[in-house]
């Protein structure tokens, strides 16, 4: 059985297992104070070009995202996030359980527009009403598709002009940032977002997110929401090494192209083939082909993946997600035991 279910499936890249043996019988300090994690912290400012930004060490995306709301959020104020966002529909109510709304509303593609963010606004007018803060958005999407620069700039815009919060998970953000359609770069992130975490535990990492906070307002007191919320790693240096090793010589981008790379094998050539998808995803690790009954079946024997949605009686939209680990052998015998079902 070979995993196309997720990005999580393998443990971690060989440079990071060598760099956490090495350092297993060495001494550090906890919680995040050690140098393995002020120096990845360093690493992660230079690629983005600000030295001004607080940078902390979590251990997984809901994890972060609970912190984040729970922290930037007074209790009457609330998050607004497209229908598909991850702290929607994946993450078993934890925005809620710390006392905190999500507003959802439709999107495009998967994405939140400034139109949505307005239509929230005009409908929550009074203190009858949690009064909206913040702006949810992930890229890559849950879709698999891609926010450009102008989408960001127009959302910041709309942020500012109603006094919101703009925050980024960036579970994928490796995917992201190097897919070939990809305009956004690193330098861009803290120029149009409040804050953002960079996702490890999807491109090479055993676990960890590193949450990035800009907006200066938003810093103080962090740390104690972190450890409030049994988010604060007794041995954070674990998180430290891993982050040291991904952006030390930018192994992070090197494993989202080869995740992107192996999707788009995929794409091309069930597109080839004639087989339809089901949103116009960009070139992440994300694809989501409408395949037959049949062929699915038939697939389950020998591959994971994820059932999306039924498209009709005879057809159903799957997910295939391809990580930094995927062996390309594996992914040309996926591509001709689909061919072989569906053509």
């Amino acid at each position: 059985m070979y995993s196309f279910k997720n990005d999580y499936s393998e443990g971690a890249h060989e440079k990071i297992m060598t760099a956490m043996l090495a350092a297993n019988r060495q001494q550090s300090q906890g919680y995040g104070e050690d140098d393995h994690c002020q120096n990845a912290a360093r690493y992660i400012r230079g690629k983005i070009g600000r030295t001004d930004v607080d940078v902390h060490f979590l251990l997984g995306g809901t994890q972060v995202n609970l912190t984040v709301m729970a922290a930037f959020l007074r209790p009457h104020e609330a998050a607004i996030a497209v229908e598909t966002g991850h702290i929607c529909v994946h993450e078993t109510g934890a925005i809620e359980a710390t006392g905190h709304k999500v507003i959802s509303v439709p999107g495009m593609n998967g994405k939140l527009t400034p139109q949505g963010v307005e239509q929230v606004i005009t409908q929550h007018i009074d203190e009858h009403m949690v009064k909206p803060r913040l702006v949810y958005i992930s890229n890559s999407t849950e879709l698999g598709t891609l926010y450009t620069r102008d989408e960001l700039q127009e959302l910041r815009a709309v942020c500012d002009r109603y006094g919101l919060y703009f925050y980024m998970d960036g579970a994928r953000l490796a995917s992201a940032l190097t897919s070939k359609e990809n305009d956004l770069t690193m330098e861009d992130l803290p120029r149009y977002l409040d804050a953002f975490y960079i996702g490890g535990t999807k491109c090479g990492a055993l676990f960890g997110e590193a949450l990035v906070i800009c907006k200066q307002e938003l810093k103080p007191d962090f740390r104690y929401m972190i450890k409030q919320r049994g988010a604060m790693a007794a041995k954070g240096w674990l998180l430290g090494i891993q982050f040291e090793e991904l952006f030390r010589d930018d192994l992070y981008f090197a494993l989202g192209t080869h995740a992107n790379d192996m999707a788009a094998l995929i794409r091309s050539a069930l597109s080839e083939a004639g087989i339809r998808f089901f949103s116009p995803t960009a070139s992440t690790n994300q694809i989501f082909p409408i395949l037959s009954n049949t062929c699915i079946e038939r697939l389950r024997a020998t591959y994971a993946f994820g059932i999306w949605e039924a498209y009709d009686q005879e057809h159903t939209i799957v997910r295939f997600v391809t990580s930094w680990a995927t062996e390309e052998a594996a992914v040309h015998n996926l591509i001709r035991e689909i061919l072989k079902q569906e053509i």
